[in-house]
């Protein structure tokens, strides 16, 4: 039996070992593999191949003969032409498959503001967020020196837990926002707590991005769990803040 060429046997493992990562994600954990992930894998296989056939110099000697053959054995021209020109070729055209732009939708397709669930439980309680309203909304009207000392607090706690992401102007500007994909909610923008209810924002801010819904999955948000951080009464007078300092008026469910 004709023993398999080490230069072979190289190309044949480090192509198993490439398609077992891509079965063992794809199909049987059925998730999949970052391609930066997988480079890093395939650049650590191939460098551990090498090192085992190149350990002795008769192992590098057999690894490299084919090599050596096809450049310096006058019979093998053709051969050798052929594959001086297909190379640059491959080379070429893989550079290019991996650079053009793709105009087929992203796999995730993000929603900013996500179905709120009927009911949730926060602080060990059971919230309808459909009938959910800001306990402190009311003081605006009946209060409103009392609403003011509200909005102040809200500013406070804001100042002290949110604006690393959000900004100090609630513009999603924070110092902590490049850092973070996708970046925090510009407060200050038409399309976000404009559009929502009070309700809602209690929600996303006490729950975090682990609270969001397994519909439609998956979600990218991070934002913490700040009902282990802060109290409802806190939540509540951050959301006066968001609302007082943008100028917004949060949505009722009758609109």
């Amino acid at each position: 039996m004709q023993k398999i060429p080490k230069l072979l046997q190289v190309v044949l493992i480090v192509v198993g070992v490439y398609f077992g990562f891509v079965l063992l994600f794809d199909f049987i954990l059925g998730q999949v593999i970052p391609s930066s992930l997988l480079n890093m894998y395939m650049f650590f296989i191939v460098a551990g191949v090498l090192a085992v056939y190149t350990a002795t110099e008769d192992g590098t000697r057999e690894l490299v003969a084919p090599i050596k053959s096809l450049v310096e054995d006058p019979s093998k021209k053709k051969t050798r032409n052929i594959v001086f020109a297909v190379t640059p070729v491959a080379v070429a055209l893989f550079v290019y498959l991996q650079l053009v732009p793709s105009l087929e939708a992203p796999l995730e397709l993000r929603s900013i503001h996500p179905a709120p669930p009927s009911t949730v439980k926060i602080y060990g309680k059971r919230f309808d967020l459909r009938t959910l309203v800001n306990p402190y909304r009311k003081l605006e009207e009946e209060d409103p020196e009392e609403f003011r000392a509200m909005v102040e607090a809200g500013a406070s706690i804001y100042i002290q837990n949110c604006h690393f992401c959000h900004g100090d102007k609630l513009d999603g500007q924070g110092p902590y926002a490049a850092g973070l994909n996708p970046v925090p909610l510009n407060f200050q923008d038409v399309g976000t707590i404009a559009q929502l209810q009070e309700s809602f924002l209690f929600w996303r801010i006490a729950t975090g991005g682990p609270g969001l819904p397994d519909e439609a999955a998956p979600w990218i948000s991070s934002m913490p769990v700040w009902q282990e951080f802060l109290t409802e009464e806190e939540i509540w007078q951050v959301i006066l803040y968001l609302y007082d300092y943008t100028g917004r008026r949060p949505r009722s469910w009758e609109e």
